[in-house]
């Protein structure tokens, strides 16, 4: 069964974009256009993560995430922002936030396939977490 995917964007040309290389990378697609409509669209379908920009009519993406995080039965869905917000402290607010990944725009839809297989192989993985068991080395 395919994993769904919810694409969450005011620009309807940006959506579209990501519902096509989502679909051929064999994801199904939900998609909403605001940050209202997006809450609506993971009560109802209940999707497997969610592409998500910030600044969209209604609520904004970093709202959206709020209320996902603060609900137990969407606390853990991942989330990727998609957002043309790239300066350091949007990025460090995204990270922050708590999202699986921080993409701005432009970006290639090759990264973003990227990023939706990592995080769906690290659910996977033992634990269900970063996908290894030792602690990560942040130093050389």
């Amino acid at each position: 069964m395919a994993r769904k995917i919810l694409v969450v964007d005011d620009e309807r040309h940006i959506v579209r974009l990501v519902q096509v290389n989502l679909e051929r990378a064999g994801y199904e697609v939900a998609v909403a256009y605001d940050g209202i409509e997006a809450l609506e669209k993971v009560a109802a379908d209940k999707p497997d993560m969610v592409v998500l920009d910030v600044m969209m009519p209604r609520m904004d993406g970093f709202d959206v995430l709020k209320k996902l995080q603060a609900n137990a039965d969407t606390k853990d869905i991942p989330i990727i922002m998609l957002t043309a917000k790239a300066q350091d402290a949007d990025i460090f607010k995204g990270w922050s936030s708590g999202v699986s990944s921080y993409l701005t725009k432009p970006f290639n839809p090759r990264e973003l396939l990227t990023f939706v297989e990592r995080i769906f192989q690290s659910l996977e993985a033992p634990g269900g977490g970063a996908g290894y068991d030792e602690e990560p080395v942040w130093e050389v």
